[in-house]
């Protein structure tokens, strides 16, 4: 008598579908290193690497211990107005808006033949110095601070401008992937932004305000690393007396490409977009901290907020790369302008007190507020920055996305200080917060405009060319390199030359 088959039982069932779950999860645990990886391979290594610890360590986390460092070495060491503090955030990001100029001298100035390793040397040490002058001098005069936070604003101004020109330049060569780089920018930047927001209230109340300047010496320390450690193939041969003319021959490349009605009317909303949302940003940061009638949040809690607010940040970024980003541009920017209007009604009722009325403590509802602004932000910043990438004409990659960076960093300075103007004219001061709500509902009220605008963005999906085929064609700015690849890593230069 032969054997007879064994029946699935129900337990045997129960396992399968136990192993299909488990293997499921592993499999979407697992995809965002395969994503990795697949950059890795495809772009190398070492750009990866650099893109990381610019924009997750020197931007990121730097970034975020610089801002609540800066807060309060503004408001308890200096003793400024929110006015004032608003308008010195302007001045310090001054070096993002000659971004183009540090754009210039990567891609037509080599130093000892490199294009880009000296510039992250230099960036390293400026940042080194910068932050170790602030950290080691009390009682320092407003103007001397000032140039000093200027000169680090600067350093990761001249790092991101390099970083950002090797981007570019993948971006050209690979259209695919333009999204994914400017994700794993993205969410390189809010992941440290979220590191260094968790510690950033913890290391203030610890050390004060100007330690936290000694402790932002390291990431300025690793952005000189990478310029230690990136392979960079060498230009045999520079004529140095020819920098006027690659310069003048870069500007004439920048000049017919602005010239395009597809570059020039995406540059315009750029720049309308965020100057007219109303940065009063150091008013409300006044209010939650000193107003009698605000919650008094405490140095920790601060760092707290903001590393949560973060969270929404890196939210925006991971919802854009899954599910947002072939979307057409001009469809993304007008639900992240709608919901950016919306947002702004938070703040307001904060500041009346409506979430009290509510019953919704102060802390729950800051923190939502903050996640969902940061969200928004990231959602509406996002397309901005790979439509930026899709613009700029080969062999200048580096100073026209800077160009690009600049106009929006221009807004955001006009922006700063047209906020900064408004507190000062509604009389918003360190110890008189009765006008705040009519600051903000001001700006609420112009976050309406830029939807008027958006007529200005191309429809064109993230996949799609935006120059014509006269500007990709333009001989003009390769000129200023003998090869355009020459400023690429060794090894990534030998994977293009043997085709993918």
């Amino acid at each position: 008598m032969g054997e007879e088959e064994r029946l699935p039982t129900h337990g045997d069932e129960a396992r399968e579908l136990q192993a299909a779950a488990e293997s499921e999860m592993r499999s979407i645990l697992y995809s965002p290193v395969r994503w990795f990886k697949m950059l890795a391979r495809e772009l190398h290594w070492s750009f990866v690497f650099g893109v990381v610890i610019v924009y997750g360590v020197s931007q990121g986390l730097g970034g975020a211990l610089a801002r609540v460092g800066t807060q309060f070495y503004m408001k308890d060491v200096q003793k400024v107005q929110p006015s004032e503090a608003q308008v010195y955030a302007g001045i310090t990001s001054i070096p993002w808006i000659v971004k183009p100029l540090w754009g210039i001298l990567t891609d037509v100035v080599p130093i000892s033949g490199y294009h880009r390793r000296p510039y992250f040397v230099f960036a390293g040490s400026l940042g080194i110095v910068s932050m170790l002058f602030l950290s080691l001098h009390p009682g320092l005069h407003i103007v001397l601070a000032l140039l000093s936070l200027t000169a680090s604003s600067a350093s990761v101004a001249i790092a991101d401008v390099t970083i950002d020109a090797c981007v570019a330049q993948k971006s050209g060569l690979h259209h695919s992937l333009a999204a994914d780089m400017q994700s794993l920018c993205s969410l390189s930047s809010s992941i440290g932004a979220l590191v260094g927001f968790s510690l950033s209230g913890i290391f203030v109340h610890l050390i004060g305000p100007q330690g936290v300047y000694g402790l932002l010496s390291i990431p300025a320390g690793l952005v000189f690393v990478v310029g230690i450690l990136l392979k960079e193939q060498r230009a045999s041969v520079f004529a140095y007396e020819q920098t006027s003319q690659n310069i003048a021959n870069a500007g004439k490349a920048m000049w017919k490409t602005l010239k395009c009605p597809d570059v020039w009317r995406p540059c315009l909303y750029m720049y309308l977009s965020f100057s007219l949302g109303l940065n009063v940003s150091e008013g409300m940061f006044y209010w939650v901290t000193d107003s009698p009638s605000g919650p008094s949040f405490s140095k920790q809690i601060i760092g707290y907020i903001m590393a949560i607010g973060s969270v929404g940040s890196l939210l925006g970024a991971i919802l854009y790369q899954y599910g947002l980003k072939d979307y057409p541009f001009r469809d993304l920017l007008f639900w992240a302008q709608i919901l950016s209007c919306l947002s702004g009604i938070l703040d307001l009722a904060l500041v009346l007190r409506w979430n009290l009325w509510l019953g919704v403590p102060d802390f729950v509802f800051v923190v939502v507020d903050a996640s969902v602004s940061q969200m928004i932000g990231r959602f509406k910043w996002m397309p901005l920055l790979v439509l930026s990438s899709k613009m700029c004409p080969p062999g200048i990659e580096g100073t026209f996305f800077a160009l690009l960076m600049s106009i929006d960093n221009a807004g955001l300075l006009t922006s700063s200080w047209l906020g900064g103007l408004l507190l000062h004219l509604l009389n918003v001061t360190r110890t008189e917060f009765g006008n705040m709500w009519l600051a903000i509902l001001i700006r609420n009220v112009l976050r309406i405009a830029p939807l008027f605008l958006l007529f200005l963005v191309p429809r064109a999906d993230p996949s799609s060319s935006i120059l014509s085929d006269d500007v990709v064609s333009m001989k003009e700015a390769v000129e200023a390199r003998p090869e355009p690849d020459n400023v690429e890593l060794v090894a990534l230069v030998d994977r293009t030359d043997g085709g993918s």
